[in-house]
């Protein structure tokens, strides 16, 4: 793909990229197939609504008012090169560069770290679980793969765990904050899961919805274990 197709803008964020004031793009085409997406539009690779040229020039009138941009999706490095690219030439702006991701490419990901400040991996479920949430078998191993090489960087991430009780118990959640605390990740953000669309013959409550986040001892366990550790409910 040589030109970068956008599927979609923010203009003003304050929590896509912690600490910092931020615009989103979100980009089109991923890999997965996640039963709790809230972006299925953007799931195919193909013409973006936003020229690019366009979206660059409203960037550099963000110079100033602006401290980083992110780049979402979607999965943002499936467009390889063109999103690579246009990083490169946001983050000659001035700009830090955010990058969320499902971490399904980190051959893409070693080759995207020099312009990348920050990212948002997603850890979606345990192994055993990973395929049935995403529809895909190796998309366990390619995170996993991302999260180790992201650390090995000592640069600034955050995992980011979505709590949809299809997919995840509490002993589930455990798991995975203790595998995540083992490898020696310092950030979490634990996100409660919404049903953007209909969840089909796998409906879920509220109650089910919340059970991690009213639960006062899992939440001090977890808060213990990281040098930060966001609840977004």
């Amino acid at each position: 793909m040589k030109e970068i197709q956008i599927g979609g803008l923010v203009s003003f964020t304050t929590i896509d990229y912690p600490g910092k004031l931020a615009g989103v793009l979100f980009l089109k085409g991923c890999p997965l197939r996640c039963a709790y997406c809230s972006n299925p539009h953007l799931l195919e690779v193909g013409d973006g609504p936003y020229d690019p040229d366009k979206v660059f020039d409203w960037i550099k009138s963000r110079v100033g008012k602006l401290e980083a941009i992110v780049f979402s999706g979607g999965e943002a490095l499936m467009q390889g090169d063109a999103t690579i690219n246009y990083m490169q030439r946001v983050r000659d702006l001035g700009f830090n560069i955010g990058l969320h991701t499902n971490g399904f490419y980190p051959a893409l990901l070693k080759v995207a770290e020099p312009f990348v400040d920050w990212i948002g991996l997603d850890y979606k479920a345990t192994r055993a679980k990973y395929s049935e949430l995403v529809g895909n078998d190796i998309a366990f191993d390619k995170m996993s793969e991302s999260l180790d090489f992201w650390l090995s960087t000592g640069k600034d991430f955050e995992v980011r765990i979505t709590c949809d009780p299809r997919f995840i118990s509490k002993d589930d959640l455990v798991e995975i904050v203790n595998d995540c605390a083992k490898r020696g990740v310092r950030k979490i953000a634990i996100q409660k899961y919404t049903p953007y669309f209909d969840e089909g013959d796998r409906q879920t409550t509220s109650e089910q919805r919340e059970q991690f986040f009213n639960d006062q001892d899992l939440r001090n366990k977890i808060n213990s274990m990281f040098e930060s550790a966001i609840w977004r409910e």
